[in-house]
């Protein structure tokens, strides 16, 4: 009962058909008794080896590999390629910032496109200024209005043309619409506050004209003499000068300029531009020097 009967077997690695075991011959395969081993792997016959036992060492590297490790780029050797076009541009790429924080929003800037400084702290200055240019336009052109149309019981055309021509004045034909056309266009701009700088020089000039004929007429200085006091043209010169060193402010159609509320170099050149005609067109028009006798000025 205990004996096996004979089973076929073959040795590992053999391709041979396997014979039946004679009796009473060596167990050849573990399956015969369940006591026996496998047979040592030093009797198996292989004919692979592991990458350990081979006597080649396998490549790694680009060097060893054969690889050139400083390819070139496509974009680099696209032109030398032929049939492929140059397509380089100077555009830049576009690009996509999803997560990118937005810029700050630049400074508004005024007329000549520099970065305007907002200054809410300016009080009831642009009020003052705005009653200033009022005051200023409205004395001037309440003059030229008496000169021009003979209103509020002024001279008119004719009467001041015969006024200027007993006064020493010279070309009254052209002198007498350049000063009319001084008081009233330089009078509705600075009331307006539009132009202020041009229209406050225009005006300066004409005050200071006429400052100097009351001053020449009578010998040393007429600021409160009876009959040719220069008193108020004196009072007109300053208040215009003010207005071009302060500018009109923000109640002003000239709101929008530099000019308005923080003027610069500009209203020194207006005021020499001013001061410089109004010395001219009075040595072409009239002549004389204006302060006779007074200090150093004689």
């Amino acid at each position: 009962m205990t004996d096996k009967p004979t089973e076929p077997s073959a040795e590992p690695g053999d391709t041979t058909p396997a014979t039946l075991r004679p009796a009473g011959a060596p167990v050849r395969s573990p399956f015969d008794s369940p006591t026996e081993q496998f047979a040592a792997a030093s009797s198996v016959q292989t004919t692979e080896k592991t990458p350990d036992q081979t006597t080649e060492k396998l490549p790694r590297t680009d060097e060893e590999l054969g690889l050139d490790p400083e390819v070139p780029l496509y974009s680099q050797v696209k032109n030398a390629i032929p049939g492929v076009e140059n397509s380089t541009t100077t555009e830049p790429s576009p690009t996509y910032s999803f997560a990118s924080i937005p810029p700050a929003p630049a400074a508004p800037a005024d007329g000549n496109g520099r970065p305007r400084r907002r200054d809410d702290r300016r009080g009831t200055l642009d009020l003052g200024l705005l009653l200033l240019r009022l005051v200023i336009g409205g004395t001037f052109v309440y003059h030229g209005l008496q000169k021009a149309a003979g209103w509020f019981h002024g001279p008119g055309l004719d009467g001041i043309k015969t006024a200027m021509e007993n006064g020493g004045w010279k070309h009254v034909d052209l002198a007498a619409p350049m000063l009319i056309a001084g008081e009233l266009g330089g009078g509705v701009l600075v009331a307006l506050g539009l132009a202020t700088p041009l229209a406050s020089g225009a005006l300066l000039a004409v005050i200071l004209d006429a400052w100097m004929w009351k001053q020449g007429m009578v010998p040393g200085f007429q600021y409160s003499a009876k009959g040719n006091s220069v008193e108020l043209e004196s009072i007109l010169a300053g208040l215009t000068l003010v207005l071009i060193l302060t500018g009109p402010g923000r109640l002003s159609l000239d709101r929008n300029r530099g000019w308005a509320t923080r003027p610069f170099l500009g209203s020194l050149a207006v005021i020499v531009a001013a001061v410089a005609t109004a010395i001219l067109v009075y040595a072409y028009l009239h002549g004389g020097n204006p302060l006779a006798e007074i200090g150093p000025f004689d």
